[in-house]
């Protein structure tokens, strides 16, 4: 160690430091230098630390809202996508009850138009078993005339309205009452 410095300077009357004071000023002044660059170290640990819990944070928010963004987006897709399926589907729904509607429409006009044929042709059936006994009938009152002649219907009326009526008994239960309208 190197002997004390004394300052010489008595006569301003400033107060002289050994050279141990000296060293230990010194000492305190690099241990406060030294502190002092620790507390900024720290104090700038601490600041960055804060800025990326920050930086951290505001990542997070921006990755929940391009999340919720995009779950939004799926979830308007879905819900689109259900509308387009439920549209379709009324409208599949629809055109089947118009087609189910016009194959009804159909059948029915079909089964008319065979009741229709049916009543025509039982017209026309029931037409001509009239004229077929109305022939009978005249048949068979030919035939009772010839039979018996001309003149034995004339001569003899009650004779001849009996044998005629016994021919139309005959045609009757040949063809039915009502070929003849009774």
């Amino acid at each position: 160690m190197s002997a004390p410095v004394q300052a010489a300077d008595t006569e301003s009357g400033h107060a002289t430091l050994s050279g141990e004071d000296l060293t230990a000023a010194s000492e305190r002044i690099r241990q406060t230098g030294a502190k002092m660059r620790e507390d900024l170290r720290k104090a700038r640990a601490h600041l960055d630390a804060q800025k990326a819990q920050e930086e951290a944070e505001k990542a997070r928010l921006a990755a929940e809202k391009t999340r919720q963004a995009a779950e939004r987006q799926h979830q308007e897709e879905l819900e689109r996508q259900q509308a387009l399926k439920d549209k379709q589907q009324r409208e599949a729904q629809l055109a089947t009850q118009e087609r189910m509607r016009k194959e009804a429409a159909a059948r029915a006009e079909q089964q008319a138009e065979r009741q229709r044929q049916d009543a025509l042709t039982a017209k026309q059936q029931e037409a001509a078993r009239e004229q077929a006994a109305r022939t009978r009938a005249a048949e068979a009152l030919k035939d009772a005339r010839a039979s018996v002649g001309i003149r034995a219907f004339g001569d003899d009326r009650q004779a001849a309205r009996a044998r005629a009526a016994e021919a139309l008994k005959k045609a009757r239960e040949s063809t039915g009452v009502r070929a003849f309208g009774e």
